[in-house]
């Protein structure tokens, strides 16, 4: 009973638990579920609501006023107990004019710059457009442009 030095374990510990290291089991992957529907006791148990992919354009030549109005909003959709995305800050657009200050073009050669900055965010949101109504209907600061754009979630 002479056994090759390759077949036997190094170690004592190593004995009987090379079986066990081979048949591991897999995990269970559990299923992705749909989020809770908001409306679900509102309209009945039976109703389907048909969920959108909502996203909210906001534009302003002011920070503070826009970022404000994007904080209500998403505070709003949490709530709500919505899946939300951003706010995502897009790049800042610098439109600028160069003017000469003399009316008539006579003159020292002095020159005016003015600049407007405008600021974009981006939200993304999946719920029904009933909701959206709901969320929207917050008080929007001054200043501060908003586009809803729904579409249908395949």
């Amino acid at each position: 009973t002479h056994l090759s030095r390759g077949s036997q374990p190094r170690h004592p510990q190593q004995r009987g638990h090379t079986r066990a290291r081979l048949e591991k089991t897999q995990p269970d992957i559990m299923e992705p579920t749909a989020p809770s529907n908001p409306l679900k006791g509102k309209m009945g148990d039976d109703v389907e609501v048909k969920v959108h992919k909502i996203r909210i354009t906001l534009t302003s030549r002011n920070v503070e006023n826009l970022e404000k109005v994007c904080n209500d909003l998403i505070r709003g959709a949490k709530d709500k107990r919505l899946k939300v995305k951003g706010p995502v800050r897009l790049p800042t657009k610098h439109l600028r004019i160069t003017t000469r200050k003399s009316p008539c073009g006579e003159g020292t050669n002095t020159w005016d710059r003015f600049e407007m900055r405008i600021h974009k965010r981006l939200i993304d949101l999946h719920s029904p457009s009933e909701i959206v109504k709901q969320i929207t209907s917050i008080s929007i600061e001054p200043g501060v442009d908003v586009e809803v754009t729904i579409a249908d979630v395949e």
